[in-house]
């Protein structure tokens, strides 16, 4: 392995970013030097060991097998399925539709839409969590799923979406914010966070 220090390319906003900052200047992504990073002009992507790896989830499942401390996938192959599962309810059935790049798209109706696609997954969601949430979405470790929940659920109430209906997810969310990790990566507190949004 290459023992240079690893780059991680984010945005203090990005749900994506938020992530992977858990486990470890805005659109600038869209720049050319960086497209030579993603191609698809996307945070985060985290260059360690030689290699550059784009995509949340990847990168999270890199860290988990080249520095596995904490672990972040369970042993269990059961609970390990539920962790994916949930990662990639969030990740790709949720957050991919309320997106910034599709918002643009939808127009007026933006918020209406964000807050319909947001809905309709914690609806899913919570009744997923209903039967694997201990503490946490799976069990009482963290794992990648916790990951993408708090994330997501910041997302929410962005987007005026009240969690209320969602008692799993509320209840796993406030014990995940208390967590030392969650607070440091949260989005007010990143280096590109502009001083009115500082926490």
């Amino acid at each position: 392995m290459a023992s240079e220090k690893p780059i991680l390319y984010s945005y203090f906003r990005s749900s994506c970013s938020w992530r992977v900052r858990l486990v470890k200047d805005g659109g600038q992504q869209f720049s050319a030097e960086f497209k030579a990073v993603n191609p698809m002009k996307q945070v985060p992507a985290l260059k360690i060991d030689g290699i550059t790896i784009t995509q949340s989830l990847a990168i999270i499942q890199y860290l988990e097998d080249t520095r596995p401390n904490p672990r972040l996938l369970p042993q269990d192959p059961k609970k390990r399925a539920q962790v994916r599962m949930i990662s990639d309810h969030i990740a790709s059935g949720i957050q991919p539709l309320q997106n910034l790049s599709v918002l643009n798209k939808v127009g007026e109706r933006k918020m209406e839409w964000a807050q319909q696609c947001i809905t309709s997954g914690f609806q899913a969601l919570e009744q997923i969590l209903q039967h694997t949430a201990g503490r946490y979405c799976v069990g009482d470790e963290v794992s990648m799923a916790d990951l993408c929940l708090v994330p997501q659920a910041a997302n929410a109430e962005r987007y005026g979406v009240s969690l209320d209906p969602y008692p799993t997810i509320t209840r796993i969310n406030k014990a995940l914010l208390e967590l030392e990790a969650f607070k440091v990566s949260h989005p007010s507190r990143q280096p590109d966070t502009p001083a009115e949004l500082r926490s």
